[in-house]
């Protein structure tokens, strides 16, 4: 990883938020903002590719003048520079009900990202008749946790990741960062190995690993790291401004 040499020219630049963009207060730093304004006068490009939904990245997007899409809902939906819905991939509504049922009978905390709303720990009455893309299952106890993470492998039917060491993250088969990146990458005909990815989770795995340079955070889970071509500081340390500094400002 120290000898990790970067033969890529980057023209785009996707960014995890939490745990990585954000520091532990969740606020972005001055130093990670000057970073980002910096390479986007160079006409890199932008990305937050996210785990959150367009309702709680969208102003985030905005204050720092984002000018490129977004990957939000870990690929579930990617948006343009107009914040217009490009792609759309949704969790069949009776496996939705599914994860309910299964969260109510190991009594674990949940949330839910429907097209219109989070939920957290609460369902509406219809859940059939909304559009979902995402179900979460935040879980304290170890063995309750790899209980729920069997049964939902044991289905053949979701992309399971997480955003935390507690939590399991479920979006439908095939649906990630790294191939909402791609998407991405093809309408501004832009290669994957032209891409750097900066993450901290095991939903940043996938873009981690295709991108040209893969970053894990200083507080990354150490699975990501060994994955990563690289490690950063911490998120509480500008982490993402010594990534951008090193690997494509070069200063």
């Amino acid at each position: 990883m120290d000898n990790f040499v970067n033969d890529h020219e980057i023209k785009l630049i996707a960014l995890d938020m939490d745990g990585t963009l954000f520091n532990d207060d969740r606020q972005i730093s001055i130093g990670n903002r000057e970073a980002i304004k910096e390479v986007q006068e160079r006409g890199i490009f932008v990305v937050l590719s996210t785990g959150r939904s367009i309702m709680t990245c969208g102003e985030h997007a905005d204050s720092l003048e984002l000018t490129s899409y977004l990957v939000t809902v870990n690929g579930s939906e990617i948006w343009d520079e107009k914040r217009d819905l490009v792609e759309r991939n949704i969790v069949k509504s009776e496996f939705i009900q599914w994860m309910w049922e299964l969260s109510q009978r190991h009594e674990t905390r949940f949330w839910a990202i429907s097209t219109d709303k989070m939920w957290f720990d609460e369902m509406p009455g219809d859940i059939h008749d909304r559009e979902w893309l995402k179900f979460g299952f935040d879980i304290d106890d170890d063995d309750v946790r790899e209980i729920i993470l069997k049964e939902l492998q044991e289905k053949g039917e979701f992309e399971l990741s997480n955003s935390s060491l507690k939590n399991i993250e479920v979006n439908p088969i095939g649906i990630n960062k790294a191939n909402g990146l791609k998407i991405v990458c093809r309408k501004l005909g832009i290669d994957m190995e032209n891409v750097m990815a900066v993450g901290d989770s095991l939903n940043d795995m996938a873009m981690i690993k295709e991108a040209g340079i893969g970053v894990a955070m200083g507080n990354a889970q150490e699975v990501l790291k060994e994955a990563a071509d690289w490690v950063t500081a911490t998120n509480n340390e500008d982490g993402v401004a010594k990534a951008i500094r090193k690997w494509v400002l070069k200063n």
